[in-house]
């Protein structure tokens, strides 16, 4: 596959729609349908499952998805470092920015406005641990974090919200939940919701999980999951249930896992934070940036 071919491919498995695609890409709709197909013809199988209605990916799809983005990451990071050591900034205006799954896709506003704003500084987004959400920021891996709030740790600067979405509950395609299609606060009561274990402090997993329901029966916790590959197999088995930014049912249509709304539970803000000791003009430029543009609504 070239380099376009890759990058329409990775294009419309994100937009699911082949008229956005082509426009977002200034191509024609035929042009993305002769790419898509000549590729499923090269590889002997059906990448995406297309309706008059809805386009989607198929299995195969999805794991081609996740290999070439890998691919593609990877490739920017490279060409990062070499513009970095080449222009002697030590990566210093090329913001690692941390992020939950594909939320960076809703930042682009956000990522232009910086790139107009800010001469020579570039976004590089970067993977988040859920059940370790500091570490990389004390450590100097990641330079700034979009994390759901409230933020309280003494050593980090909590910036402007720049995401707002609501909430949804994942759970196994067979939950008698799945069959009813919405979900509620007070059904966790009823089920086990994932433990991220003791790196990520309970005052902040509570705000996305809270500890009790809204008549006060307490929401039991287990199995521990530490990375989201791990959350994803006890939500399908079936062990658990859990509550997620609406971040995740956009891009993410994992088999045997269905997301329905929670119409119950609060909005969820997500703000920059970043750690004190580390602050410097380009991040500061970015909180700016981010306050004049204002929260984007997911």
């Amino acid at each position: 596959m070239e380099l376009r071919e890759i990058e329409i491919f990775l294009t419309l498995a994100e937009e699911l729609h082949f008229g956005r695609t082509a426009e977002r890409l200034r191509v024609s709709q035929a042009r993305v349908s002769q790419v898509i197909s000549r590729q499923e013809r090269r590889f002997g199988v059906a990448l995406f499952d297309r309706t008059s209605r809805r386009v989607s990916l198929t299995p195969v799809g999805r794991r081609l998805r996740e290999d070439l983005q890998q691919a593609v990451d990877l490739l920017q990071e490279g060409l990062d470092r070499a513009q970095a050591a080449g222009s002697g900034a030590g990566g210093g205006r090329t913001l690692r920015v941390g992020v939950f799954g594909h939320a960076g896709h809703e930042l682009r506003p956000l990522v232009e406005a910086f790139r107009a704003g800010c001469p020579g500084g570039d976004i590089q987004f970067a993977e988040i641990n859920g059940s370790d959400p500091f570490t990389a920021l004390r450590t100097g891996e990641h330079d700034v974090h979009v994390l759901w709030l409230p933020v309280a740790e003494p050593d980090l600067t909590v910036g402007p919200t720049v995401l707002t979405g609501a909430r949804v509950l994942a759970v196994s395609a067979d939950h008698p939940l799945a069959a009813r299609g919405t979900a509620t606060l007070e059904d966790l009561g009823d089920n086990r919701v994932v433990d991220l274990g003791p790196e990520a402090p309970e005052y902040w997993v509570a705000s996305m999980v809270p500890t009790r329901t809204p008549l006060g029966r307490r929401i039991p916790r287990g199995p521990v999951a530490r990375t989201f590959h791990e959350f994803l197999s006890l939500v399908a088995s079936g062990e658990c249930v859990h509550p997620l930014g609406e971040v995740a049912a956009r891009y993410y249509t994992p088999p045997g896992i269905v997301f329905l709304p929670l119409h119950d539970a609060p909005t969820l803000p997500w703000a920059l934070t970043w750690r004190t000791a580390a602050d410097n003009p380009t991040i500061r430029t970015l909180a700016r940036i981010a306050a004049e543009l204002g929260p984007i609504t997911m």
